[in-house]
């Protein structure tokens, strides 16, 4: 249950009776500490109030595609970014059969159809829909489509018939939901991410710093923990929780970043370093503050900065070279910096993203990037940091992966920067 702490959890409702066991539902999610969101069809309004569903979830219930009030605080395709995970329950036999057909004729069908989240369906309906050959054919057409179907269960129904249709009980349904972010991709491998800015600094007061929130390092720490990996997370200064099952180690400067990660090294099958490392640090640092000297006519201050050590590189220069992805945060030509930075750095893929778009930027709960090799390009549309980071320990892993030749207790490590 600790998978879904945290977790962006898309609750959709339809028509049916068992509309009433959602309430149940949301409750449990955030005991679990999850964040939800509810939408709501018309027929679902029906059965349960949205009302409800706002008391329970915390957050105002979408019911329309075309609301300019909800348009104006989340829109639809907002919400389909949002979403680590959209759960339908209970998905109906039309509601199945319009995702079946590819149809986006209100808010949650759109919803489904536009967002890259694990789509989930807990249906609900009256045995004989559930047999009639339509169904059986549409939900096939689900499954081939990689949409996740939990239940149903068997039992009497409201109808008074007894078979299969029944909606799966709301623990049941939160127990299938915690599965989806086990990812056994990793399972075996011991894995270093570094995340956040560095503080270098100039006086007892004052640093020079950077916008890294750590979001995306976090996200990573949190997805490889998902994916069964051992995780150390690396952290320059940042106020976040610390992801379940993680050993973090907390560093200031870039030097000490560096010295964390070359003590850890050795230890470490997989190395993902996502840190926003100051380039540069001031030669030297006052032992008291600078203080203005009002007798001194000179508004200026002059800094002498010298270059930090390379972290990714001295990585890459490494007599047992890993297999190592370098990161650019880059705010123009990214795709030509983050190319250039793959070869002088002797990289083997480097992840590109562009922090000067504010919604994908360092504090932005959202990311967009694109992964380049020396014999591929893959670009990965604008979702939650949580999703891109299962995204790319996929592609990552897979192409580590390919290239090891040993077991996994002595393979090389997977870095990026």
């Amino acid at each position: 249950m600790q998978r879904l702490n945290k977790k962006r959890i898309l609750i959709g409702i339809t028509g049916g009776i068992a509309a009433y066991k959602a309430a149940e539902l949301v409750r449990h999610l955030r005991k679990l500490n999850a964040e939800v969101h509810v939408v709501m069809t018309r027929a679902a309004c029906q059965f349960i109030t949205p009302l409800t569903m706002q008391a329970l979830s915390g957050n105002p219930v979408h019911t329309d595609l075309l609301d300019p009030k909800a348009e104006a605080g989340m829109s639809h395709i907002e919400l389909a970014h949002w979403a680590d995970v959209i759960l339908v329950a209970p998905a109906t036999a039309n509601f199945m059969a319009l995702i079946a057909n590819g149809h986006g004729n209100d808010l949650l069908t759109t919803l489904c159809l536009a967002t890259s989240a694990p789509l989930c369906l807990a249906p609900a309906m009256n045995q004989g829909m559930w047999n009639d050959s339509a169904t059986r054919h549409n939900r096939q057409i689900i499954e081939d489509r990689g949409v996740h179907q939990f239940g149903p269960a068997e039992g009497l129904q409201a109808c008074g018939e007894t078979g299969l249709g029944r909606m799966l009980e709301p623990m049941e349904l939160i127990e299938h939901l915690s599965e989806i972010f086990k990812h056994e991709i990793l399972t075996g491998y011991r894995v270093i991410i570094t995340a956040g800015p560095t503080f270098e600094a100039i006086d007892p007061v004052r640093y020079i710093a950077n916008h890294s929130s750590g979001k995306m390092g976090f996200a990573l720490a949190e997805a490889a923990v998902d994916a069964g990996a051992n995780v150390t997370l690396i952290s320059g200064p940042v106020n976040r929780e610390t992801p379940v099952r993680v050993t973090r180690i907390d560093v200031t400067s870039a030097r000490d970043m560096y010295r964390a990660v070359h003590d850890s090294i050795s230890e470490c099958d997989i190395f993902i370093s996502t840190a926003a490392v100051a380039d540069y640090r001031p030669s030297s640092e006052a032992t008291s503050k600078i203080k203005k000297d009002p007798n001194v006519a000179d508004d200026n201050l002059q800094l002498t900065l010298i270059r930090n050590p390379d972290i990714v590189a001295s990585v890459a220069a490494l007599k047992q070279k890993p297999f190592v992805v370098g990161f650019a945060a880059e705010t123009g030509n990214v795709i030509s910096y983050a190319t250039d930075k793959l070869h002088r750095k002797k990289l083997d893929l480097i992840i590109a993203n562009d922090v000067s778009d504010s919604s994908i930027g360092f504090n932005s709960d959202e990311n967009a990037v694109t992964i380049i090799g020396p014999d591929f390009e893959n670009t990965l549309t604008r979702t939650s940091k949580y999703q891109i980071a299962r995204q790319l320990l996929d592609i990552l892993t897979q192409r580590f992966l390919d290239r090891q030749t040993r077991k996994p207790q002595h393979t090389r490590a997977l870095c990026t920067n």
